[in-house]
């Protein structure tokens, strides 16, 4: 379960995600129109430290996918991965990162694709009250409940051809930053997803042992 806050942000989330996006190899500059968010989805922290969002963003006729981990300090060793600071009005500065490179996101991203989960359920805490909030994007993994889950030493993340392999120890985490494009489904363990004007689930990220 995501615990939101009604905040303001300074930067917004888009404004960094603008900044971010034309410096990656990855993406095709349209200079034509600026990046419009499709929707994110959520993955839990069990510790509640991190925050973990990955957004769709749609930009020159390309869907885009772009996890984000939100930390209350830095996250040692990943400074190439920083997206940059913003200005929580409730929590105060929150350092935001390139979700590949946080073993947080690592980890939740395996136990979804393994355990079959759906993103986070929302609510967004107003007046001391908890408000259910829809998510945008709907994902599950393929895999089932009764599935283990091994400890996780992920590596740098490395990025080519527009996926991002996360080596995590015993698995390998590929995360698919372009969407589409005819790329064949994989055969194995799975993360897919549908949001408006999607009703197909498009896969968005796959694990190998």
């Amino acid at each position: 379960m995501a615990i939101l806050h009604k905040a303001t942000l300074t930067p917004s989330k888009l404004e960094l995600i603008a900044q971010h996006l034309p410096l990656q190899p990855w993406f095709v500059q349209d200079d034509s129109a600026q990046p419009e968010l499709v929707g994110a989805y959520r993955f839990d922290d069990p510790d509640g430290e991190v925050g973990l969002e990955t957004h769709l963003v749609s930009h020159g006729g390309r869907i885009y996918q772009l996890p984000l981990s939100y930390r209350d300090a830095a996250l040692p060793g990943a400074e190439a991965w920083l997206v940059g600071t913003t200005d929580h009005s409730v929590l105060g500065k929150r350092w935001v990162y390139d979700a590949c490179a946080d073993p947080v996101y690592a980890a939740a991203l395996a136990t979804a694709i393994l355990t079959g989960q759906e993103q986070a359920e929302q609510f967004v805490q107003a007046d001391g009250k908890l408000e259910p909030r829809p998510s945008t994007v709907s994902v599950k993994g393929s895999g089932t409940p009764d599935v283990g889950v091994p400890a996780l030493a992920p590596e740098a993340p490395v990025t080519e051809n527009g996926v991002t392999t996360i080596d995590a120890g015993e698995l390998t985490l590929l995360v698919n930053r372009v969407l589409g494009l005819g790329r064949q489904p994989s055969e194995g363990p799975a993360l897919r997803g549908i949001w408006a004007g999607q009703e197909t689930p498009v896969e968005l990220a796959s694990l190998r042992r």
